[in-house]
């Protein structure tokens, strides 16, 4: 018996990335279906939909803008009624911009907080409501615990997720839905050393396991906070870093 066996999924920003990797391993693992959201990415959507279908689960791709926090809802209930119900929400769609916080406009601060936290609050509180039981997990981050320059309003909005997620355990988990968060340090991506060197390099280097993420070790993460194995487990963040966090900053 496979880890999911028979769950119905959504998760958030599936287009590519972390979500791509959670996505195929929930497949991987015996879910009947996992609805793969995007907001623009429809062909990379698409693409994810077809490898999750060959692995014997059914997909479906639906584009939502979920800035909105009516549009969350309404994907959530497309989802659930596509799916024959809904037993886990991934809320992994989210943006990263770069910029200085002395600079920073009211605008780009919304921008960030409405992508990355109010669609976790809308898409959560919409999945509670289709939910007769269940998993939610949130993808945080390690800015949640420690921010980086030019990342203020993504560090602030990371953290933010983490309490959501522990607020959300305590007043849903009489109805049997618990809520999770799992905070990646810095994953691979295509093109990643090349863009960015130096950080790569100072990751390398700090990171006891002597190596970046992948999106696959985020995916095994949310595997197991929404398998029967996590019964038990909720109002938690699950720090995924290869133990970067566990060096000391002195």
């Amino acid at each position: 018996m496979r880890l999911l066996e028979g769950q119905v999924a959504l998760v958030t920003g599936a287009g590519g990335g972390i979500g791509r990797g959670i996505a195929l391993r929930f497949a991987e693992q015996g879910a009947a279906a996992v609805a793969v959201h995007c907001r623009t990415a429809v062909e990379a959507a698409e693409e994810v939909a077809a490898r999750v279908r060959e692995l014997g689960t059914r997909a479906v791709v639906l584009r939502a803008d979920l800035r909105d926090a009516d549009v969350c809802r309404g994907l959530v209930r497309e989802a659930a009624e596509w799916g024959g119900g809904l037993t886990a929400l991934v809320n992994n769609a989210g943006v990263q911009p770069v910029r200085a916080l002395p600079g920073m406009t009211a605008a780009e601060w919304r921008e960030v907080v409405d992508t990355n936290l109010t669609s976790v609050f809308a898409c959560t509180q919409a999945a509670a409501e289709v939910m007769e039981e269940g998993s939610v997990t949130h993808i945080a981050s390690i800015e949640a615990h420690a921010p980086a320059a030019g990342h203020a309003h993504y560090s602030a909005s990371k953290a933010a997720i983490v309490m959501h997620a522990r607020s959300a355990a305590l007043e849903y988990g009489s109805r049997g839905i618990r809520v999770n968060s799992v905070s990646p340090g810095l994953v691979d991506r295509e093109g990643l050393a090349a863009d960015w060197p130096e950080g790569v390099e100072r990751w390398l280097r700090k990171a006891p396991l002597g190596r970046l993420g992948t999106a696959e070790d985020i995916g095994y993460a949310c595997v197991f906070l929404a398998s029967p194995l996590a019964s038990w487990i909720t109002g938690q963040d699950l720090v995924v870093d290869g133990g970067v966090s566990a060096q000391p900053s002195w």
